[in-house]
């Protein structure tokens, strides 16, 4: 039997994000400083999205509302999936990383999506 959820922090989509938040933060800490305004901040951003876009629709309290912020957040996390693989092209990001990253990606975006499919009927 599966534990109701009682808040956004229940989710497994949100939970998910905010461990994608972490090892965003944590491989980008490593980038060059020419792209502390640029890569780093877009993906931390996009990051930060996910994981905020999915509690602040959980809290609108209506269904398109819902809906339509858990799209943006699966926007977000697309964005950041493109910007990881450009990382890897400019040798910012380690394979190991990107691997570790779109795995991650991965599963946010399937119980995301399948959250969006459920509220959309």
């Amino acid at each position: 039997m599966s534990n109701p959820i009682r808040s956004y922090r229940d989710l497994v989509a949100w939970q998910r994000a905010r461990e994608l938040v972490r090892l965003v933060y944590q491989f980008t800490a490593g980038y060059p400083s020419s792209e502390r305004f640029g890569l780093v901040t877009q993906m931390r951003r996009a990051a930060i999205g996910v994981l905020s876009n999915i509690a602040e629709g959980y809290g609108r309290g209506s269904r398109p509302d819902y809906l339509r912020f858990l799209r943006i957040a699966r926007g977000s996390l697309f964005e950041l999936e493109s910007q990881t693989i450009v990382s890897v092209d400019l040798g910012f990001l380690a394979e190991a990383q990107s691997h570790r990253l779109a795995t991650l990606v991965d599963e946010v975006a399937k119980p995301l999506s399948g959250l969006i499919r459920v509220l959309e009927k």
